[in-house]
């Protein structure tokens, strides 16, 4: 086998793997639904497809206790917001701020980001080859931010 073969069989394999953590993310969501006591919340909508995300968040002690989000729309956003979610359950604010710095990074092709410093995450980079779904898999990123923000966190 040629290296020219060998990287397009291991291009594939990763590919089909990215393919499975999304698609496990959609069939089995991770932190959907409602907190009883957020201390942010934002919904977000992207209006050229239909995509919406709420995202609520319990902060405790500068800390994502708890998080939670609910919507609808396709595979990539609905996969994202659970992905999100457990990237940032549990860590401190200035970390979350941090890693959706670096996510919205690398779906832009910044090339100062590392993917695998981001996980998981690192399965929706090949969202970049469809620029119009770009938006798909940042809508629960921006919706925290923008909640963080509102509630002065």
């Amino acid at each position: 086998m040629s290296l020219r073969e060998e990287y397009a069989r291991q291009e594939a394999e990763l590919d089909e793997l990215y393919k499975e953590i999304i698609l496990d993310h959609y069939r089995n969501p991770r932190h959907r639904g409602s907190l009883a006591s957020p201390s942010a919340t934002h919904e977000g909508l992207n209006p050229l497809c239909g995509d919406e995300v709420t995202v609520e968040l319990l902060v405790e002690a500068n800390r994502v206790a708890d998080v939670a989000y609910k919507g609808s729309g396709c595979s990539i956003s609905q996969s994202s917001a659970s992905m999100m979610t457990e990237a940032i359950n549990g860590k401190p604010l200035d970390e979350v701020k941090h890693l959706s710095e670096a996510f919205t990074a690398m779906m832009r092709g910044e090339e100062s980001i590392d993917p695998e410093s981001l996980g998981d995450l690192e399965a929706l980079s090949g969202v970049r080859k469809f620029p119009v779904r770009v938006k798909c898999a940042t809508l629960a990123w921006h919706t925290v931010d923008e909640a963080l923000e509102e509630a002065g966190l």
